[in-house]
Formats: C-alpha cells, sequence, structure tokens
C-alpha cells in the first residue's frame, strides 16, 4: 500500500500530511499562504522530498481555495466536508457534531444518520480572519489576544455578525477604558455565539462534539468559551492533538481510493500548475504616466493651511482632539488656522494614555510664549478625554468636519470622510450638516479593508496603496464585503494578476462601494458641486484618483485630510472666544492618574455595560450608560410616547374582565402583538382565559431561545421571539396562542394594508423550530382582523372547535376586542396630543420617532428614546400623528399597515415648524430598504431633514448618538439664520 498525502488548501493557510499504511501520521505541516497557495504547496513538499523520494504515493487535494489547485494541476480532490468526516469517523467514531473554525470557513456538520452540514455564506463574522481582524485593532497579536481572554472578569455582549459590527460594539468599550482582558474574552464569546446562531439553525448540539480547526486548535480562550457556553464536561467536547489538520488527514484518507502515481510526477503536476493564467476583467489604469501623476499631486497639494514654528512662535494658540474610533489626533492651531503641531497615532485602545504624553509634550514645547485659549474634543472618545483633561467643549464629529472643511472650501456642500472601519458622509445645506450617511453594515468601503489585503500579502499600506498608482490592468473586484472580496483577490492571482494590479483594483472597489452602498448615489451630481475628502484613507492617492475618475470630477482634499476632525475641532475652540482655557494645564498633568473598572448597572432592564474611570483627586466619569441613573441623577422624566405604550402594554399582564375558568392562555410579547395585544387581552379575558404575557424582552431571553434560530439574517425583533415563546412553556400555561396575521387594521391610507412576511407568518416558522413547543398546546390559526364581520364568523367557528365556546359568547367578545382597541388607539392620540401641546407650552422641540410597534421594546432599541428625551427632546412615535393625514399617492406601492403610517407621520411633521423625524430601522428588514428611501423624499421636499437609526442586538450606541447630535446641530443652525 502507497503512503497517502492530504494537502487541505484554506482561505488563508496550507496543511499537509502524510499517513502510513495504519494511518498514523508520518508528517504534518500548517503554514498561511498569504494568498500564494499553489507555492506554498510545493513548498511543503519539496520540504519533504527525501521522505518520498522514488515511493508510489496517493496524493489528494481539499479545502476551500484547493479546487482551483486541483483543476489546474489534474489532481484528484474531495469535497472538504467528506473529509472532515472521513477523518473523524476514523479517528473519533463515536461524534455526534463537528465544529470547525477556518481562516474564513465556520462549519458544524451533524453526524448520526445522514451527514449533515451547515456553513458560514456571505460573511466570515466568528472566524480565524475575524479574530485576526479583531487582534489588530486590539494592537495585538492573536497569541496575546488568547492570553489576556483567559484573565477576563466579566464579558460585553459584541456583535460577531460582521467585523464593523464588532468594532462598533469594541471600540467604544476600549475608548471608555474598558479591560483589554474583558473585551478579548468577549471577543471569543460574539465567535461562540456567530458559530451557534448562525450555523445550527435551530438543530441542537448535544452530545459529543469535536473541535476542529487552526482557531480551536492553538486558542484556549476559545476553546473555553466554547466549553462554558454549551457546557460541556471533558468527555463531551474534544479537542484532538490534529485538530489544525484534520482535513488533510481526511484528504489523506480519502485517497486510498485513488490511484497511485510517483511523488516525483505529483510534484512536477503541481509546480506546473503554479504558472497557469488566464484572462482577467481589467479597467483603464490611474495614471497614464508620471506626468499626470505630477498634475494631480500639484493639484491638491495646493489645499495646505500654513505652518508655523511652534519654536519660535509667540501668542494664542487652539487646540484640537479627535479622539476616533481607532486613531486620535491632535490639532493646535494659530488665529488663522496655521499648524503649530499635529499628531495621529493608533489609540491602542485606550485614547487616554495617548492624549496625556502628547499634551505633556505641547506644553514643553510652547513654554511661557504660547498660551492655549481654548481645547474641544471630537470623536468617540469625546466624553472620556473631555472629562479626563477638562477641555472646554465636546462637538459632535459631523460639526468638527464640516467647520475643517469649510475652512479649505467655504461652498462645501458635500463631505465625505473615509476612516479606517468608518465612513462618513454629510451633505450640507444652507451652512448646516444637513443628512448623515454612515456605513453601518459593512466596512468594506473603508481603510481597514486595504490594510487587511495589504498585510495578507505582506506589505505595508503605504507601500501596498502606491503599487497600484502606474499598474497598466487593474483587476476589477466589483464592489462587494471583504470576505468575498478575499475569493475575488485570491481568483484574480491564480489567474496571473499582478499584485500593483490588484493594489489599484481594491482603491476602485473602495470607491465603488462608498458610493453605491453607503451614499447610494445615481450619479455624481446627488453628491454636490463642491465635495471635500477627508480620512486617511483618502491619504492614498489611488483611492482618490479612483474617486475622481468615477466621480467624473475634481474634489478638494486638503494635505490634513488624515487630522481634519482635530483640526475642525481646533477651529470650534477658537470660536469660542474665551479668555482662558480650563485644560489642565502642565502642572496638574504631573499629578494625572487614570483607573477604569467595569461593571454594570442594575437600575433599569437595560443592564448597561458601564466603565468606571477615576482620575487623580478623586475625580470621576462613567461612560457606557444609556441614561443618568448610574451618575446618581434621576433620569429625563420629558414626555415619550414609547415609554408610555411600552408601560400601558405591559400593565395588562394579570389583569382583566373573566374569572380565568377557561385555563391559562400564554401570549408572547413580540413582533405584532405590540400592536393587537389589547384586542387579544380583551377577547380572551372576557372568554374567562387568564392571560400570561411573556416576561420583558432581555439579551438573557434571546439566549434562552439562540439555539432554534433558523436564520441569522432575521430581525432582531423576530429572533426574540424564540426566547419569549421558550419562557412561556417553561411558565406551564396550558396552550400558547399566536396566529399567523397576513392582514393588519385597514387604516384606509394606504393600497393594501398587509403585515411584513415575518410578523405574519412568524408563528409558522417557531412551530417547526422549537421543539419544546410540542410540550404544550400551541396555537397558530390565521387570523384577519381588518374585516370585523367575517373575524366575529371565523373566531366564533375556531374557538367552538378548540374550546367548545358557545358562539354567541365568542362574538360579544370580538365586538368588546374591536372596542378595547379603538379605545387604546384614541388614548395615544389623546396622549400624543398632550405631550405636543406641553412641548409647545414649554417651548421644547418634539420629535417623532418613526418606526414598527415593537421598537418601542427596551431590548430592541436598546434605550435610544431615554437617549432622545436626554437631549431636551419631547417624543411622540408615528401612530400619534399619521392619522392627521388623508391617503395621498406615494412613488411606491403603498400596502403595509405599518409604512403607510410612517409616511404620513412624515407628511405631517413637514407641516409643523417644531416637528423633526427619526426613522427607526432594524437590520434585516428588506421592507424598509424601500421605506427609507421614500421616507427620505417626503422629508427632504418638505424641507426637513432624515435621519435614518438602525438597531440591531448591538446595544452600543455610539453612531445613533452622532445623528441625533448631528440633528440637534442642524436645527439650531437654520434658527440662527
Amino acid at each position: 500500500m502507497s503512503l497517502r498525502i492530504g494537502i487541505d488548501i484554506g482561505s488563508t493557510t496550507v496543511k499537509v500530511v502524510v499517513l502510513d499504511e495504519q494511518n498514523k501520521l508520518l508528517f504534518r505541516s500548517y503554514e498561511r499562504h498569504y494568498s500564494k497557495t499553489r507555492e506554498r504547496a510545493c513548498e511543503t513538499l519539496h520540504s519533504i522530498q527525501e521522505m518520498l523520494q522514488g515511493k508510489q504515493v496517493k496524493l489528494v487535494i481539499t479545502g476551500s481555495a484547493g479546487l482551483g489547485v486541483a483543476n489546474a494541476s489534474g489532481i484528484d480532490f474531495v469535497q472538504e466536508v467528506y473529509a472532515t468526516a472521513a477523518a473523524v469517523n476514523t479517528y473519533i467514531p463515536d461524534t455526534d457534531a463537528v465544529i470547525e473554525l477556518g481562516g474564513e470557513d465556520a462549519k458544524i456538520i451533524f453526524f448520526g444518520g445522514a451527514l449533515e452540514e451547515r456553513m458560514n455564506g456571505s460573511c466570515a463574522g466568528g472566524t480565524g480572519a475575524f479574530i485576526d481582524q479583531m487582534a489588530t485593532l486590539m494592537n495585538v497579536t492573536v497569541n496575546e489576544l488568547d492570553e489576556l481572554s483567559l484573565k477576563h472578569e466579566k464579558i460585553y455582549p459584541i456583535a460577531s455578525r460582521c467585523g464593523v459590527f464588532a468594532k462598533s460594539d469594541i471600540q467604544p468599550i476600549l475608548n471608555q477604558g474598558g479591560r483589554k482582558e474583558d473585551v478579548a474574552a468577549s471577543i471569543f464569546q460574539a465567535v461562540v455565539d456567530q458559530t451557534v446562531a448562525g450555523l445550527t439553525q435551530g438543530r441542537e448540539l448535544k452530545g459529543k462534539i469535536v473541535f476542529l480547526g487552526g482557531p480551536l486548535h492553538f486558542l484556549m480562550g476559545l476553546r473555553q468559551r466554547f466549553v462554558e457556553t454549551l457546557k460541556l464536561d471533558e468527555e463531551h467536547a474534544i479537542f484532538p492533538e490534529d485538530g489544525d489538520c484534520f482535513a488533510a488527514m481526511g484528504a489523506a484518507l480519502c485517497a486510498t481510493d485513488y490511484e497511485p502515481v510517483l511523488f516525483e510526477d505529483a510534484l512536477k503536476k503541481l509546480e506546473e500548475s503554479v504558472d497557469t493564467t488566464t484572462l482577467v476583467d481589467t479597467m483603464p489604469p490611474l495614471f497614464q504616466d508620471v506626468t499626470e501623476y505630477g498634475a494631480f499631486c500639484a493639484r491638491h497639494n495646493a489645499n495646505r493651511p500654513p505652518e508655523v514654528d511652534i519654536k519660535t512662535y509667540e501668542g494664542p494658540a487652539w487646540l484640537g482632539i479627535d479622539a476616533g474610533s481607532t486613531t486620535t489626533k491632535l490639532a493646535l492651531i494659530t488665529e488663522d488656522g496655521g499648524l503649530l503641531y499635529t499628531y495621529y497615532q493608533s489609540n491602542q485602545g485606550n485614547p487616554v494614555s495617548v492624549v496625556l504624553p502628547q499634551l505633556k509634550q505641547i506644553y514643553q514645547l510652547c513654554g511661557d510664549r504660547i498660551e492655549i485659549k481654548g481645547a474641544a474634543v471630537t470623536g468617540y472618545g469625546e466624553d472620556l478625554i473631555k472629562n479626563a483633561f477638562s477641555c472646554d467643549l465636546g462637538l459632535v464629529e459631523t460639526v468638527a468636519h464640516y467647520k475643517a472643511a469649510a475652512h479649505f472650501n467655504p461652498d462645501v456642500d458635500f463631505i465625505i470622510d473615509i476612516g479606517g472601519q468608518d465612513m462618513k458622509c454629510f451633505k450640507i445645506r444652507n451652512g448646516a450638516v444637513d443628512s448623515i450617511m454612515l456605513n453601518e453594515a459593512c466596512s468594506s468601503g473603508c481603510g481597514s479593508f486595504i490594510e487587511t489585503f495589504a498585510k495578507a500579502l505582506g506589505y505595508s499600506i503605504a507601500d501596498f496603496a502606491k503599487l497600484g498608482l502606474f499598474a497598466q490592468h487593474p483587476v476589477n473586484l466589483g464592489s462587494r464585503c471583504t470576505v468575498f472580496m478575499n475569493s475575488s483577490v485570491k481568483q484574480a492571482q491564480k489567474d496571473g494578476a499582478s499584485v500593483e494590479d490588484i493594489s489599484a483594483g481594491l482603491s476602485i472597489s473602495i470607491v465603488k462601494n462608498a458610493i453605491y452602498k453607503v451614499i447610494r448615489a445615481a450619479s455624481a451630481d446627488d453628491l454636490g458641486k463642491h465635495i471635500v475628502v477627508q480620512g486617511g484613507t483618502f491619504h492614498n492617492d489611488a483611492v482618490l484618483r479612483a474617486f475622481e475618475q468615477e466621480l467624473g470630477r475634481d474634489v478638494t482634499r486638503p494635505t490634513i485630510s488624515g487630522i481634519m476632525g482635530a483640526f475642525g475641532a481646533a477651529l470650534a475652540a477658537r470660536d469660542l472666544h474665551l479668555e482662558k482655557s480650563g485644560i489642565l494645564n502642565a502642572k496638574a498633568l504631573e499629578k494625572f492618574t487614570h483607573v477604569a473598572k467595569p461593571a454594570t448597572c442594575g437600575l433599569c432592564t437595560n443592564h448597561c455595560s458601564l466603565t468606571i474611570n477615576t482620575f487623580d483627586g478623586g475625580r470621576r466619569f462613567v461612560s457606557g450608560n444609556r441614561c443618568s441613573r448610574p451618575l446618581g441623577e434621576e433620569p429625563s422624566h420629558l414626555p415619550d410616547l414609547m415609554r408610555y405604550k411600552y408601560g400601558k402594554l405591559r400593565a395588562l399582564h394579570g389583569k382583566g374582565q373573566g374569572d380565568g375558568s377557561r385555563g391559562k392562555i400564554g401570549i408572547p410579547f413580540g413582533l405584532n402583538m405590540y400592536e393587537n395585544l389589547p384586542f387579544w387581552f380583551e377577547m380572551f379575558t372576557r372568554l374567562n382565559f387568564e392571560v400570561v404575557l411573556s416576561p420583558e424582552s432581555s439579551r438573557k431571553l434571546y439566549l434562552k431561545g439562540q439555539r432554534t434560530i433558523p436564520s441569522d439574517t432575521v430581525c432582531y425583533p423576530a429572533k426574540l421571539l424564540h426566547g419569549h415563546v421558550e419562557a412561556l412553556v417553561e411558565a406551564g400555561v396550558d396552550a400558547i396562542f399566536y396566529p399567523c396575521m397576513p392582514y393588519n387594521f385597514n387604516e384606509g391610507v394606504s393600497d393594501n394594508n398587509y403585515n411584513c412576511p415575518v410578523v405574519a407568518y412568524y408563528p409558522e416558522l417557531l412551530a417547526a423550530n422549537v421543539p419544546n413547543l410540542k410540550k404544550v398546546r400551541y396555537l397558530n390559526p390565521y387570523f384577519g382582523l381588518h374585516r370585523p364581520k367575517d373575524f366575529e364568523r371565523k373566531a366564533s367557528e375556531w374557538f367552538f372547535n378548540e374550546f367548545q365556546v358557545p358562539k354567541r359568547e365568542t362574538v360579544a367578545a370580538a365586538k368588546a376586542a374591536y372596542a378595547a382597541y379603538d379605545a387604546y388607539k384614541e388614548d395615544l392620540r389623546a396622549t400624543g396630543r398632550a405631550y405636543i401641546e406641553q412641548a409647545r407650552a414649554e417651548d421644547r422641540p418634539i420629535l417623532v420617532v418613526a418606526g414598527r410597534p415593537y421598537h418601542m421594546d427596551p431590548e430592541i432599541n436598546h434605550g435610544i428614546n431615554d437617549l432622545i428625551t436626554s437631549f431636551g427632546f419631547i417624543l411622540v412615535t408615528e401612530d400619534a400623528v399619521a392619522y392627521l393625514e388623508d391617503k395621498a399617492p406615494r412613488h411606491v406601492l403603498n400596502q403595509w399597515t405599518y409604512h403607510a403610517r410612517m409616511y404620513n407621520a412624515a407628511r405631517y411633521v413637514c407641516t409643523q415648524k417644531d416637528m423633526e423625524l427619526i426613522q427607526l430601522v432594524s437590520f434585516g428588514c428588506g421592507i424598509d430598504a424601500i421605506t427609507g428611501d421614500e421616507m427620505r423624499s417626503i422629508l427632504e421636499q418638505g424641507g426637513k431633514l432624515y435621519t435614518q437609526l438602525k438597531i440591531d442586538d448591538i446595544s452600543n450606541l455610539g453612531a445613533v448618538k452622532i445623528r441625533i447630535r448631528s440633528l440637534i446641530a442642524a436645527i439650531e443652525a437654520r434658527k440662527a439664520q
């Protein structure tokens, strides 16, 4: 029998194993390939040439990047799931399930009966690449991240669906002083949650589970999180000694069935395939020659502030600090905007430790000649830095960037700022920030996108960017997610594209993502005539050139594009016209100390993860809170219709007309029940049922049902329902009632009155995916409430068949239920009117929050309503004003009750001077892609600002705060005109 070789070419690594006749491992190798897959495999085989020279071998390739290599070389290929299954069946035969994490792939294989495999599709959240990305963000190696995680004290909720989501959760924790140990463990917990929620898709993980792949082989902290989350003991959690090479071992086992070949022949086939190239889809070059590039540089380098020598200058100065998501920037300026001092560095997860030495340095350079007359701070770490160093002003970053842009181009009407992982675009109208677009679901148009590829190919980002400037055939990589782009880049390399062509292609790709995905522009005119670009990514001349080419017009890039936030903050500090700044002086900095401790607030259901920062002299700053309770202050008690509605519905629990003699009916408190609960509650209690509501939503409740969620992309409000029905089963109710409702109430203002498909049919999905519902009587009939007579007829039949309720009794209960629903709606409208009257009497701005009924759930909105009222707004919801407008034609088919209400609310807001509107959108809601565009056009045509807040299971409100504060700044700027 021949020796068998298995080669597993994954997305980031190449694994090679050699097995003997008894399936014993003679050789194993695990190496990163940096996209040079065939070369790496050849090098490894060369290293074992002595062992195999002149021998007959059986060779098989597997892995996500292996098929192309196998086809090009004519070597046999086996699909990786079969390879893994072969290894598991051979070495650990009584396995129930395998969890395998690779560089960009994550999969769960269920054994027992038919082999069933679940694999990540469009996203690499929860894989090795995700962990690499998070380690880079925290400025540690992956091994250091692992060591840190083993010393954790608490776990923060961190999203893992995408690196961007995770960064937007992690960055504020770090910026506000959270411990790196806790964040490291939380990253691994996020990987576990992503694997369990995203891949089990409703099937339970139990029995003996084998953990495979590089991340699970090397990272002890990741192992610990899996074992604890899945509650496994040593017998049921198996980590094989060669778990990182298991698929390669499986490939070698599968090789048994193939013909042997001479080792030298196999190696030659592989080597010859290295040079095979095919045609690549290419685009025109960025620059034809050096002359064209020279003219381009000269034009952009003209936009520079005067430089002043800090060693000789005498007089006043103003300081701006931008504590961004990944970098900290400082700018010290003179009155005319001359630059005395600048600084731009990674904040390494702790902006305080970066700003402190910089301030000391600035004071040393200033001596007695220069007096700092004002200091302002902006960015994610604004509150922390402002409190730490007693800065005079904190300002929202959109305003800081606008101030800086207007300094270079007073006519600016569009600003685009691309940073490491954030993209911010704002339109300027009448001297104020008018509308804001932020990337929220994807970072494929950001700087870290290029950085990831630069590192993977072994270049610094600066060198990598320069490579593309004169590439003659930039590769057309499209505008896709980073993970997909990885495969496009690998394919381009396999097809013979040079690194130069790929670099240029990536720069063009970033621009396309920005323009068509984030801004969603139809043409260059949608952006504006006077565009200012800024952010570290636009330092990259290839990206800037691609941007101008795509738009077909010249833009302004100041030479200080990377520090525009800090420069704008310094200009804002100057405009305060203070006699003296309150910033800590050089003497105070000598005594400066900072200690950060994590804590969880238990004062309400939000359970905010707090960071308590203590500074010298007993000064304290609490961050991570969504209201003022942890600070010892009572939260704002300004009128808030979201809170009012939620309280009114929860108060129904345990009340009702009847005596409960017909049994306990459980109703899950989620989705359309926020709309229809008054109806069903009245109906059942009139019929002498006791109604039991599921508990209030919480992260804990979500985790209770997480394993039964079959779709990772459905909206968070729907995912929560799994926990709600599990809780009702545990509560011991006689039956759970959750009807399918394709139609909602007909309010006469739309083309039809549908519920969205998720709301309409989710009861059926729960029936199919929550095994515990088999333990209880689960009732999910089809009902429509839009035609009362039809409902009375159908309900009287159904209640008679299910509970033997006399038909006359059901009809009377239905009439009472309609009356109760009408009374509830009228109460909301009357309360809304009272809130609006109070706002006008007290001269307060009114904010209409337009969303779905279930957006009032504190676990879904994460306390956005508290945040809004903390800024002095009186909050009403769309249903309190929508009825004041009649039906009007829309550009889109207006067939959803909830959306028709939002359109009418937006139309009404346009008629009221003291009202603004914010639209709440759930991630994963397909219909809202249409609704958002329609809401924007209604508001903008009516001269109002459009603000959209996207909410998911992520509880960090950083982006939300930016939008609300920008809205306030725009309202104030309009008033001042």
